[in-house]
């Protein structure tokens, strides 16, 4: 059986006891030297993902360590982790680490991020996935903690770990980062919230900043803009969806697919949006 590493540390500040559940955004980093050729026979290279522990992140994160990345899984609780990392086959587990960490904490995420850059060499891929919803969303009936709670995992949360991480990248002239984000972060539907919308719109001003600032550095920035995903934050929604209705929604895979993408592109190519819709 092999070996997990675990990194834990006190938080600065106390979880939140309603029962409202988090999805992490995963961010990895990317090897991006001036040699072009496919980034997956690089065995150094490293990946960091928040939201690790369900959804789209475990995805991510399964997919990255099938290719034999050092993959950095962060998510809020540690035994969420440990079922992402119990679903990969022997020799994925031993490329995983995980980070147990509320990104919406600031103190946090800074901890997560030196325990992270202590265990590799170098950051390569940061895939911010963590996020959040809530059940009473609409202008009536959210309250004001709700709003923040939603605004400090999506959108503050994406900005603390690009905070931990950039510094580094621009060090070594060399990163990616891809935000996982949704299509309401481009036009709003009543469905999805005011608290979720500004958030998702706000992630899709923070992945452009990053190229309007950084590409000079050799560090890019991808939003990647897909409509209903069939994950647990459905069952957020006022009334969930079908059996049937996921059934043809976008799939965590999916997504998936579209980050490896991204982050195996030659170094030139910059990916700055993916929009995605289902049949």
């Amino acid at each position: 059986m092999c070996e997990r590493t675990v990194w834990t540390y006190r938080r600065a500040s106390q979880e939140r006891g309603d029962g409202e559940s988090r999805e992490r955004i995963i961010i990895r980093p990317l090897s991006m030297s001036t040699n072009t050729s496919s980034l997956s026979h690089r065995p150094r290279s490293t990946a960091v993902i928040t939201g690790a522990g369900s959804g789209v992140g475990r995805a991510i994160a399964l997919r990255f360590a099938r290719e034999g990345w050092n993959t950095a899984l962060v998510s809020r609780r540690a035994e969420t982790l440990d079922e992402t990392m119990a679903l990969a086959n022997s020799g994925a587990t031993a490329q995983m680490t995980a980070f147990p960490c509320d990104v919406s904490d600031a103190n946090a995420v800074d901890a997560m991020g030196k325990a992270v850059l202590s265990s590799f060499d170098s950051i390569d891929v940061l895939v911010n996935s963590a996020g959040i919803n809530v059940r009473k969303r609409s202008f009536e009936a959210l309250s004001l903690e709700d709003w923040h709670a939603v605004l400090g995992t999506n959108l503050h949360g994406a900005y603390y770990c690009v905070r931990a991480f950039l510094p580094s990248m621009r060090a070594r002239q060399a990163g990616t980062i891809i935000n996982i984000n949704s299509d309401v972060g481009k036009i709003a539907r009543d469905l999805a919230g005011p608290a979720y919308v500004s958030s998702k719109f706000g992630l899709n001003g923070l992945t452009q900043q990053i190229n309007a600032e950084e590409r000079r550095h050799g560090i890019r920035a991808c939003s990647i803009c897909p409509r209903d995903i069939n994950t647990p934050l459905l069952d957020k929604r006022p009334q969930p969806p079908t059996a049937e209705d996921r059934a043809r929604m976008i799939q965590p895979d999916d997504i998936a697919d579209c980050v490896w993408l991204v982050a195996t592109l030659p170094p030139r190519a910059i990916v700055e949006e993916i929009s995605m819709s289902s049949r």
